[in-house]
């Protein structure tokens, strides 16, 4: 990831921005070439390299160019107010009420947000609460080789760990629900959904396989079913293996056969959160991340790291794919800091490339799906020798949630790639400083217009620094437009949010974001019997 902007970069940019006729609305265009991409691709040998990204499905709307031949007429035209609305439009946030159940809530509220690299985007997230459990669900989850293995993931993963942390007699009820052919009761409340289902016409796929899995859950007799570590752990690893079997499995309907294809050969990384009173768990495969921001008693900040990035940088994962392979691909495992020398993270869903034979693979597309539209490339990783080279098991971790804990942080690695974790702490504790200082007092009013005008001149001289009331948009921005020295450049911010597509997701990821802020004194209360 570079650290300044070239001039040639800042001129491309110049050249294709443009103002949308009426509302004046700017967005950036993103990118589908993949210089940086997690994927590398060869299709002949190894000096071949091969966008992986299909450029189907949803897509961001996209700047236009400019018709005039004036080379005046070619100049940034984005205003502070236009960067915050291209910034802006993907936030989202919610407040928690205070009691769940009668008791006090450890989550105040959450805000969110996401800024595309990528066309269509990659990352997906999630927010939602267990209906039939107690229990939040926050996720962030990084696709890469197209968006299709992310969306399902998304869409999939939350009702699996739902599921795993019913009790027997609710796995009853809902089979019972099942065979009777009557309405099925709510599992979860989403409140921030990953979007827009791209497989509604196979939403009855899915449930068949939840369903199989609450069955062999009934079939282990367990009367308040599995702890949340274990649910973890099962639910990621039997969405992964159902990912795999579909599309080894015989359908009728095209449109199905096609959409599991491109969600088994795509991948996705996720990091997710169930937040139960005090009671904090993270499971991650890949290298999304996890921090908490820690408030010390004596006022110091602190960031307390509750994942560890699956790569080629961890020491760990380098000696388990030893011990999983022969001792002759040692060498061989990990080629220039990538699995195979094509994929960055080293655990994932779907990527069944690095999964299954390659009998099964050749078996699986040879029956007559059209590989090329559906951007599914037919390759062998060198070294391919004792698969499955990859695996979807998360880690997971606990955490007994305090009163110094002040919030969480979950983002995909297009944030984690600028900013490290000490810097989106400080970051989200400016951010919550800044918020209170402006935090409007209607008791105080300015004492004259000459006051009031001379506040308005003084707001309109920060221009894009006027303050985010979302935290997830201030790490964002910051992430997009601090130079090597940490210092917010709003030329440097500008330049990268009109990058034109062949440019875009060379300087910078998709990047998700969501923070999740803790309710101090219900935690406090907690702990005192309250």
């Amino acid at each position: 990831m570079s650290s300044t902007l070239p001039f040639w970069i800042l001129n491309s940019a110049r050249n294709s921005i443009a103002t949308l006729q009426g509302g004046r609305r700017l967005y950036s265009r993103c990118a589908s070439n993949r210089n940086k991409s997690r994927w590398r691709l060869f299709s002949q040998g190894p000096g071949t390299l091969k966008s992986s990204a299909p450029c189907s499905g949803f897509a961001l709307q996209k700047a236009y160019r400019h018709t005039s031949t004036e080379e005046d007429d070619f100049h940034l035209q984005l205003s502070p107010e236009q960067v915050n609305e291209v910034l802006r439009a993907g936030e989202s946030a919610h407040k928690f009420l205070d009691l769940v159940s009668g008791a006090p809530n450890s989550v105040l509220r959450f805000e969110s947000n996401q800024l595309a690299a990528n066309s269509p985007v990659e990352d997906r997230r999630g927010v939602a609460s267990c209906l039939q459990t107690s229990g939040l669900m926050f996720g962030i989850f990084d696709g890469h080789g197209g968006h299709a293995c992310a969306q399902a993931v998304s869409e999939r993963l939350f009702y699996y760990v739902a599921v795993s942390l019913m009790s027997q007699q609710t796995l009853e009820r809902m089979e019972g629900a099942m065979e009777s052919m009557k309405p099925l009761m709510p599992i979860l409340q989403w409140l921030k959904h990953p979007g827009d289902s791209i497989y509604k016409d196979v939403t009855s796929v899915h449930l068949d396989h939840l369903r199989v899995y609450w069955q062999e859950l009934l079939d282990l007799h367990m009367e308040m079913g599995l702890n949340i570590k274990e649910a973890l752990m099962y639910s990621f690893q039997r969405l992964d293996s159902d990912i795999s079997l579909e599309v080894q499995a015989p359908l009728e309907d095209e449109m199905t056969r096609n959409l599991s294809l491109q969600v088994a050969f795509s991948g996705a990384t996720a990091c997710m959160a169930h937040v139960d009173g005090v009671h904090l768990h993270v499971a991650n495969a890949g290298d999304c991340r996890a921090i908490l921001g820690v408030q010390e008693d004596n006022g110091m900040w602190s960031c307390l790291p509750l994942t560890r990035d699956h790569n080629a940088w961890n020491q760990a994962e380098l000696s388990r794919l030893k011990r999983e392979h022969p001792e002759s691909e040692d060498r061989t495992v990990i080629v220039d800091n990538r699995l195979l020398g094509v994929l960055m993270p080293c655990r994932a869903f779907g990527d069944v490339q690095l999964k299954w034979s390659k009998e099964l693979q050749r078996s699986v597309l040879e029956r007559g799906f059209d590989t090329e539209a559906l951007n599914i490339y037919q390759f062998t990783p060198p070294h391919y020798h004792t698969p499955p080279y990859l695996t979807a098991e998360p880690e997971v971790t606990y955490h007994r949630l305090r009163p110094q804990d002040k919030f969480l942080v979950l983002a995909s690695d297009g944030l984690w790639d600028v900013l490290d974790n000490e810097d989106v702490v400080r970051l989200v504790v400016e951010h919550l400083a800044e918020a209170s200082r402006h935090k409007p007092d209607l008791a105080q009013r300015p004492a004259n217009l000459g006051l009031m005008q001379s506040l308005l001149q003084q707001r309109r001289a920060q221009g894009l620094r006027a303050a985010d009331q979302n935290a997830a948009t201030r790490l964002i921005r910051h992430a997009i437009g601090s130079n090597e020295y940490g210092e917010m450049e709003p030329e440097r911010l500008t330049a990268m949010l009109t990058l034109p597509e062949d440019l875009a997701r060379m300087y910078r990821d998709d990047i998700t974001v969501t923070v999740v802020y803790f309710n101090s004194d219900s935690i406090d209360a907690y702990y005192k019997g309250g």
